[in-house]
């Protein structure tokens, strides 16, 4: 079983850069591979970017790519999102996710779930 805890949320303003963090438990973090989704108030929730387990593959959704990046540190047990030139329409709360093995652009696909953070970027 793996527990997740998100951090790195904020407020920012349109053009700025976060970065998220995703500390995992366990002794087995590299044997899952890691998701990033977003939900925005009203919406379903939202694939964003998922990483390998070995962190040499990733997938993004179209609307992020060229702007967040998706990267792992096995020896920390943590997953992080760079996200750079932030729009307004990134505002959302954003989860990270874990699953055995593959990556999937699936939300149903994850086993575990981290309790969310908050991202709102202003115009």
């Amino acid at each position: 079983q793996v527990q997740l805890v998100e951090s790195g949320g904020g407020l920012a303003q349109a053009g700025d850069s976060l970065r998220l963090s995703c500390a995992g438990s366990g002794r087995t973090f590299n044997s899952y591979a890691m998701g990033w989704f977003r939900q925005a108030p009203g919406s379903e929730r939202q694939f964003v970017s998922a990483i390998s387990t070995t962190g040499g593959s990733a997938l993004y959704a179209d609307f992020v790519k060229g702007r967040f990046t998706i990267s792992r540190d096995n020896a920390k047990n943590t997953v992080f999102l760079q996200m750079n030139s932030l729009k307004p329409e990134d505002t959302a709360v954003y989860y990270c996710a874990a699953r055995p093995l593959r990556t999937t652009t699936n939300a149903g696909g994850y086993d575990y779930w981290g309790q969310g953070t908050q991202v709102t970027v202003s115009s």
